[in-house]
């Protein structure tokens, strides 16, 4: 039966997991696989600036169910879906408006590394965008895992560092965030995904540090918020997040970019 304080007590214990994700988010006190990040993995804080053209880029988990149709409409709910990218665009749109920004989402469902190389030109360079946010890796070992792709965690590396050399080559000026590809053992995921799926996640994180980038580590994010639910709360199959999930995403994404 519930007593009195357990709703002060819950409340805190809310209180205490938003600090202590946001926290490790902002300051990049841990890396891959736990490991302690250096000086030179710190996030670059305040990255959105006046007029600036966000792009994110990526497959299901950042289209989620965006509209195609107003894909070239910036700052619209329909264009931007119903995830992680709509719920950081909107809290910059609302807490940021004198900023003028340009918000777009071009992730697609299914995606891989070479689906986006494959389109990069259309959905990438002729946006010009000042601000790139790209989540890519985990199709590249769930279609592996299915038998409907070949790729390796060596083809992903190459193939991830070679298109962050083109939009460079393109757009020499362009701040970059690279997000950490994630999973949570429910669903689809199980134990036999590991230590496969910690290459992938390596290699995102060896990208970023390449390219000196922002890095947003989701997958640190969600093995934290497991210690307060658990992982069905954040992603039922394991690889989508639930509305739980993309807000927890959205947040660390703007406290990751120092919005």
């Amino acid at each position: 039966m519930p007593t009195p304080t357990d709703g002060i007590t819950n409340e805190w214990t809310r209180r205490k997991f938003v600090r202590t994700s946001t926290a490790l988010t902002a300051l990049g006190c841990v890396g891959v696989a736990g490991r302690p990040a250096t000086a030179e993995h710190h996030h670059h804080h305040g990255s959105i600036e006046r007029g600036d053209t966000i792009l994110f880029q990526g497959d299901s988990i950042t289209d989620a169910k965006r509209d195609r149709a107003t894909a070239d409409q910036p700052n619209r709910q329909q264009s931007m879906g119903k995830g992680y990218a709509w719920l950081a665009a909107s809290s910059l749109l609302v807490g940021q408006p004198e900023k003028r920004l340009q918000i777009y989402n071009r992730g697609i469902s299914g995606n891989k590394v070479p689906n986006l190389a494959s389109r990069w030109q259309k959905d990438c360079l002729d946006i010009k965008p000042n601000v790139l946010s790209i989540l890519i890796g985990v199709n590249d070992i769930w279609h592996k895992r299915n038998g409907k792709y070949d790729g390796t965690i060596e083809s992903y590396a190459e193939g991830y560092h070679a298109l962050i050399k083109r939009t460079k080559e393109s757009l020499p000026e362009v701040k970059l965030v690279i997000c950490e590809p994630f999973v949570l053992r429910c669903g689809a995921v199980d134990d036999s995904w590991f230590p496969a799926f910690d290459g992938y996640r390596a290699a995102a994180k060896q990208v970023s540090d390449t390219a000196g980038a922002t890095f947003v580590p989701f997958q640190t994010i969600f093995d934290r918020a497991l210690e307060f639910a658990p992982a069905e709360h954040w992603a039922k199959d394991g690889v989508h997040p639930s509305s739980a999930g993309a807000s927890l995403m959205a947040s660390a994404w703007l406290n990751a970019v120092g919005a």
